[in-house]
């Protein structure tokens, strides 16, 4: 459960923001679009594999 403590005084926006921030870094909402959709592991796996060969290519450009 997310509290937000409120200050007396306060504007709503405020702490609406505060709230929201909380809310993301819980990462409920990345979890729930990951579950929505399987992927099969090896498609994953995959994934991984280009994301890292991507990441090496960049680093070998910038040296």
């Amino acid at each position: 459960m997310i509290v937000v403590p409120v200050k007396e005084g306060e504007n709503i926006e405020k702490a609406l923001k505060k709230f929201k921030r909380k809310f993301e870094k819980t990462g409920v909402i990345k979890e729930l679009r990951k579950r929505q959709q399987f992927e099969k592991p090896s498609v994953v796996k995959r994934q991984q594999m280009m994301h890292a060969i991507y990441v090496q290519q960049l680093r070998r450009t910038e040296e």
